[in-house]
């Protein structure tokens, strides 16, 4: 976990890199790029930018790469600005990462929504059948008979009698 400082850092980097490549870095090549994350080694000395491309789907690949070559020759005057607006002594070095988070998402979404109409369509099947057995299978205590009942109250009632004679005998 980073300390707070670099994570404040990292956040400002952030922004400072998506302004650059929205106002000031005019490549064709570059795309629709947005900047998801910043890492920043403990130390300061060198940042991980991710980004996604608008669109950029996997059979989209070509794309990808001109977006990359984009980002590194625009590295240079990326760093310089992140100097200048954040006044370290030392500006991190910069290395550009496409993050794959938005594709993985999609794919699990995807898994999701077939797993979702599997169950719709087992549950469609289920309806109106019934589990084999009782509805209740749990074993409950056996209820006692009403006979057995009467002679235990008559016994116990002798019991009571006996006691309260020997007391005042």
């Amino acid at each position: 976990m980073p300390s707070p400082r670099v994570r404040k850092i990292a956040d400002r980097i952030q922004v400072i890199v998506a302004e650059m490549l929205e106002r000031r870095v005019k490549d064709p090549r570059l795309g629709f790029v947005t900047v998801t994350d910043v890492r920043l080694t403990g130390d300061t000395q060198h940042a991980t930018i991710f980004y996604t491309v608008l669109g950029a789907r996997p059979e989209d690949r070509p794309d990808l790469a001109s977006t990359a070559a984009a980002l590194e020759s625009a590295k240079g005057l990326l760093r310089s600005e992140v100097g200048k607006q954040l006044g370290m002594r030392h500006v991190p070095s910069l290395e550009f990462t496409h993050d794959a988070l938005p594709e993985n998402a999609r794919v699990l979404d995807d898994a999701l929504e077939r797993a979702r109409q599997a169950d719709a369509a087992l549950a469609a099947e289920r309806e109106g059948k019934s589990h084999a057995g009782e509805a209740d299978p749990y074993k409950k205590p056996r209820e006692a008979d009403d006979t057995d009942e009467t002679a235990d109250l008559d016994g116990a009632d002798d019991l009571d009698a006996q006691d309260t004679d020997e007391r005042d005998g």
